[in-house]
């Protein structure tokens, strides 16, 4: 049998349309309008985290041990906003990703359709995400000059799987960090509310890009593979190190030399961020988009 061949007794992988079908269906059964869902009127209790304090770039550092109880919660808020005004930022990029690349496609057909949904979701997250950093009393953190022309760049010219793995990259890490938070009694509820409504609508979109990457892929040459693993690393290279400003550090209070320092030679965060990744790393290795130079942009940013 040829080795291109589909075995009998193998289910037939789906298409996108396929599985874009599927998740309108989910859609329209379970989404959440978080303008009524979060409490936007409770109070936040001054010993509740921003996030969970073991995602932050410093627990388990010297500096994390001298820090005092408030200093500690002061900046996993800082951190969790500034994640959040990523996300923000990153929506905008890809929300004209997928329309640039659903122009002119079969208005009729559930890929389409679930595209149009997926940024309306986008839509809601951004303003869900804006409305919470205002509510921590947290300032819109921005991207490095450098990330925005690069971002600027890639939401013109980035297509088909690059994109659709670009979008992949930046959900699956935030998809793992807020399943903590969900689940962190010591988290606000502001924060555990408008992540379990993120990772329940994200996780749709995440079958979306790898359903996506997974047909543009197909028959791609081995050059053009290439160049989209490589471009997808780069992508995920720029997310990861824009994901917390490092001004959050100086909000709390801390010597942000040195909170960077010991920020970058954090092994336990290391550890983390590669948890996080696994799931992504093992997909875009079966897809054959984990080559030599990718892998050593992961290995960089401690995705691998």
């Amino acid at each position: 049998m040829s080795s291109n061949m589909t075995a009998p007794d193998r289910p037939t992988p789906r298409t996108a349309e396929d599985v874009s079908r599927r998740l309108l269906q989910s859609s329209a059964v379970l989404s959440y309008d978080p303008a009524t869902e979060v409490d936007w009127d409770a109070p936040l209790p001054a010993d509740h985290y921003g996030h969970t304090p073991e995602w932050s770039t410093l627990y388990g550092t010297p500096l994390w041990q001298e820090m005092s109880q408030e200093q500690r919660i002061t900046l996993s808020r800082h951190e969790a906003g500034s994640v959040m005004s990523a996300g923000i930022w990153f929506e905008m990029v890809l929300q004209q990703l997928i329309l640039r690349d659903q122009y002119m496609r079969d208005y009729t057909s559930a890929e389409f359709q679930f595209a149009l949904t997926e940024i309306a979701d986008e839509c809601r997250h951004s303003i869900m995400f804006a409305r919470a950093c205002a509510k921590m009393g947290v300032p819109a953190y921005r991207p490095k000059r450098l990330a925005v022309e690069l971002a600027r760049l890639f939401k013109t010219v980035g297509t088909a799987e690059a994109a659709y793995g670009g979008i992949l990259v930046a959900e699956e890490v935030l998809d793992v960090m807020q399943r903590h938070n969900m689940r962190g009694e010591n988290v606000l509820d502001l924060v555990r509310t408008t992540s379990r409504i993120h990772v329940v609508e994200e996780s749709r979109h995440m079958r979306f890009a790898r359903a996506e990457i997974r047909e543009r892929i197909r028959n791609a040459s081995t050059v053009r593979r290439r160049a989209s693993a490589l471009a997808i690393a780069v992508t995920a290279y720029v997310i990861i190190t824009n994901l917390v400003s490092k001004d959050v550090y100086a909000a709390a209070g801390l010597d942000t030399r040195r909170a960077l320092a010991e920020a970058r030679r954090n092994e336990h965060h290391k550890a983390m961020m590669r948890s996080s990744s696994a799931s992504l790393m093992e997909f875009l290795g079966t897809a054959r988009l984990l080559t030599g130079p990718a892998s050593a942009v992961y290995r960089h940013i401690h995705m691998l």
